[in-house]
């Protein structure tokens, strides 16, 4: 009777583990299928670059450096920026605070990215242009 028992035991566990394993493949097409869609959109939600609009090559790739270069360095920037521009325009300083590290991130790591490709014209768009050191994006026309 004990030996019926384990058998009993051991088809359920096998059971289980089928279903993680199916349900896992399952998940893992959904996030292939999301990361992919993603890629693929990415250009149509950003606009391009600033130093796309170069004529030449030797000043596309001068300008992407220098993109680079300065998303990299001054990405953390977005941190306190976007909540402070939340609040100036009178929106949900909590909500700021959470598109400025969502900015924060992806200007820092999609500048390093342009500063690996630099030598590549072909553009990655950050979200508003990444970091903005005129001071003219919280001016209002």
């Amino acid at each position: 009777m004990a030996s019926s028992y384990g058998k009993i035991k051991t088809s359920k566990w096998r059971h289980a583990k089928a279903l993680k394993t199916k349900g896992g493949n399952v998940m893992k097409k959904i996030m292939s299928l999301v990361v992919i869609l993603s890629m693929l959109l990415a250009p149509v939600a950003f606009a391009a670059s600033p130093w796309t609009e170069e004529k030449t090559y030797g000043d596309r790739v001068t300008g992407k450096l220098v993109f680079g270069l300065q998303n990299t360095l001054l990405g953390w920037i977005q941190l306190f920026a976007v909540p402070n521009q939340y609040a100036n325009e009178g929106k949900n300083v909590w909500s700021g605070i959470g598109q400025g590290l969502v900015e924060a991130t992806v200007c820092t790591f999609g500048g390093a990215l342009q500063l690996v490709t630099f030598a590549i014209p072909a553009d990655l768009p950050l979200p508003n242009n990444g970091v903005d050191l005129s001071g003219s994006a919280n001016v209002k026309k």
